[in-house]
């Protein structure tokens, strides 16, 4: 198989420039570039460019594919939202970590996975690019599937304290899922950690937001309307919705220590509970298979009865197979002999039956064939 390497930049803030468009065209002339996006894939080469010089000169969000299992997602986020020590805290690791660029913050997430079927990485941008947006709103739970998945590849120390577990890492979105799927991060290990997280706080109603809206200063509501039509990107309502959550966020109960509160505690954690879901679908099967034999034995005695009514005439039957001297024939004969050998079972006629099978080989001794198959099935 030839190598395979899947590039997708897309601009969600604003669109690219017709300069902007000629310089990464310089880069690639079978690329597929529009105003929003740069797609290319190869076959036997390579990206003639840094993604990460991408990413911070053109555009807010990156995928990468390989066939050999290497998957990359690297988002662009304005360094003045975010305080880059914090980020450090969630994302320390090779798997997941957060640079520095002139204006902005690149935040990476980097994984190895086994590929057990074929991914062209076409159907990954759509459903992750979403996380950015929430990742701009206040929404962290991106930040700690990272620290997790640098958990997950050992990248962190067994003592070191787990990050504050965002609300509603037990009610992951769509690309929160897509995020885990396309990072192979440890279900259980997302399962033990979400087990501290407080639920997700409910979505403001209409009416709410209308009155805080209304509460703005006279200016700051006009510079935010004449930004909404000047803007063709998500930045300014991301960036009024971070505002809005900030100055309305509800009183939460004091976090919550979870007994499995360090990198360690977590992976032993689980480690059990994968445990305790094999044995689970272990007995599960147990107890599918116990059943799915109780129905087979009783499916086989109804045709033992129905059998045990005509057993003379399926002899005659045995007969009639063994006299085609074909192999099809053969093989009927000796399917009616072993119904016939579990009726005798069943009626303690073992002897008889089998005084007539030594009758069929001295009788038919010359159809080796016929011989060799009685054999073969134990008769």
């Amino acid at each position: 198989m030839s190598e395979y390497q899947y590039y997708e930049f897309r601009t969600i803030d604003r669109g690219l420039t017709e300069a902007e468009m000629d310089a990464l065209r310089s880069i690639s002339t079978r690329a597929e570039i529009t105003s929003t996006s740069f797609t290319n894939h190869y076959e036997w080469g390579d990206l003639k460019a840094d993604p990460l010089k991408l990413l911070e000169n053109y555009f807010d969000a990156f995928v990468y594919v390989a066939n050999w299992g290497h998957r990359h997602f690297f988002l662009r986020l304005p360094e003045s939202w975010f305080d880059y020590k914090e980020l450090t805290k969630w994302l320390p690791g090779e798997a997941a970590w957060v640079k520095r660029t002139n204006k902005n913050l690149i935040v990476g997430f980097e994984a190895e996975i086994d590929m057990e079927e074929w991914d062209d990485g076409t159907s990954w941008m759509g459903s992750l690019v979403s996380v950015r947006s929430d990742l701009l709103r206040g929404d962290l739970r991106c930040l700690y599937l990272g620290w997790l998945l640098c958990v997950q590849n050992q990248e962190v120390a067994d003592k070191k304290p787990s990050p504050p577990v965002p609300p509603g890492l037990g009610q992951l979105s769509a690309s929160l899922e897509s995020l885990i799927n396309f990072l192979d991060i440890d279900e259980d290990l997302v399962a033990v950690a979400a087990v501290t997280s407080e639920p997700l706080s409910a979505d403001p109603s209409p009416d709410y937001l209308n009155i805080w809206i209304r509460s703005l200063p006279e200016n700051e509501k006009n510079d935010l309307l004449v930004t909404a039509v000047s803007e063709s990107g998500d930045r300014w309502r991301n960036e009024l919705l971070r505002r809005f959550y900030r100055e309305n966020k509800p009183p939460t109960s004091p976090a919550i220590v979870a007994p499995q509160s360090t990198a360690g505690d977590l992976r032993l954690a689980a480690q059990a509970r994968a445990e305790e879901t094999a044995r689970r679908i272990e007995a599960d099967r147990i107890i599918k298979a116990a059943r799915e034999k109780e129905k087979d034995a009783a499916e086989r005695a109804r045709y033992l009865d129905l059998l045990a009514k005509r057993e003379a005439a399926v002899w005659d039957d045995v007969l009639a197979c063994i006299q085609t001297r074909q192999p099809k024939g053969y093989n009927q004969a000796i399917q009616l002999l072993i119904d016939l050998r579990d009726l005798a079972i069943r009626k303690k006629h073992e002897a008889v039956f089998q005084a007539k099978i030594e009758n069929l080989r001295v009788k038919h001794a010359a159809k080796v064939s016929f011989l060799q198959r009685l054999e073969r099935a134990n008769l």
